[in-house]
């Protein structure tokens, strides 16, 4: 019997925010290779856009509030558009370059945020390199995890197609 390919990936999206709140290192979180794995297999798009924001606010209820929770919320929902754009173009080849491009986009961002509004550094190019200097080792733990879960939600969601239970040919 075939499951349904939307409680299939909902399921294995629920394993990965289940391990947000395990002990893990820095960054190495599941959210945004959720929000790419739900823009490409969840069939409601509002659903895909809106649940990177649900774990994020779920999450950060019991890890905290901070001031970047705007631009955060914002990028894994951007990543959310991405995966529907790439809905039809899945390969290990596109998921390999957009999970890099996804991991190398949030450090961009985030840290230009958290130089710009933090207050922890000067606000010139000296204070702008230190920052992203002192981010480094947070990146290749965002790095490392977004390879690790991109890699776990759509291999396991690909073998789960070869298997026949949940059907490769429906429109998700």
């Amino acid at each position: 019997m075939a499951l349904s390919r939307n409680f299939v990936a909902l399921a294995l999206m629920l394993i990965a925010i289940v391990s947000r709140f395990l002990p893990h290192l820095p960054n190495f979180t599941p959210v945004l290779a959720v929000s790419l794995f739900g823009g490409v297999y969840l069939s409601n798009r509002w659903l895909a856009l809106t649940l990177p924001l649900g774990i994020m606010l779920i999450s950060d209820l019991f890890i905290g509030y901070h001031s970047l929770m705007p631009v955060i919320y914002g990028f894994f929902v951007v990543f959310a558009l991405v995966g529907i754009y790439l809905k039809n173009r899945v390969s290990v080849g596109s998921l390999a370059i957009t999970g890099l491009a996804g991991s190398v986009s949030f450090f961009v961002i985030t840290n230009f945020f958290v130089w710009l509004t933090s207050g922890m550094y000067s606000l010139d190019c000296a204070g702008l390199v230190e920052c992203y200097v002192a981010a480094i080792p947070f990146f290749q733990y965002g790095l490392f995890g977004d390879a690790v879960y991109i890699s776990s939600l759509f291999g396991a969601y690909y073998l789960l197609e070869r298997t026949g239970l949940v059907p490769a040919s429906q429109a998700a």
